[in-house]
């Protein structure tokens, strides 16, 4: 299977702050869980709202904060509430790149040993 993503994607568990304009034009804001990240995108679970591919959305780590388009999303049925994999926007700064750069650091020292 062909894969698209350009970034490698590490397994974690960010918390982030998701904000954004429902189908109905309410507004939402809530504490989510980023799960997968990459430079480029993420995978985002424990949101409350139902989303949809090509909503656009805020998300927040830390004081870093980007706009993001959701690719595909799905109801998980379970904790993880519904999930969603986004694409940061260009123009966007990636919120977790210094968490992205201090984990791609600690991997190479790994492998030096």
């Amino acid at each position: 299977m062909y894969d698209r993503r350009q970034d490698a994607r590490i397994q974690v568990e960010l918390p982030v702050h998701i904000w954004g304009v429902d189908a109905k034009g309410s507004r939402y804001s809530q504490k989510a869980t980023a799960r997968t990240i990459s430079f480029g995108g993420a995978l985002v679970s424990g949101i409350e709202m139902g989303l949809r591919p090509g909503d656009l959305i805020g998300i927040q780590h830390g004081e870093k904060q980007a706009r993001f388009r959701v690719v595909w999303a799905r109801d998980s049925g379970g904790p993880e509430k519904n999930q969603a994999a986004v694409q940061r926007l260009d123009g966007s700064e990636c919120p977790w790149k210094e968490t992205l750069d201090k984990l791609s650091a600690a991997a190479k020292t790994v492998a030096r040993e």
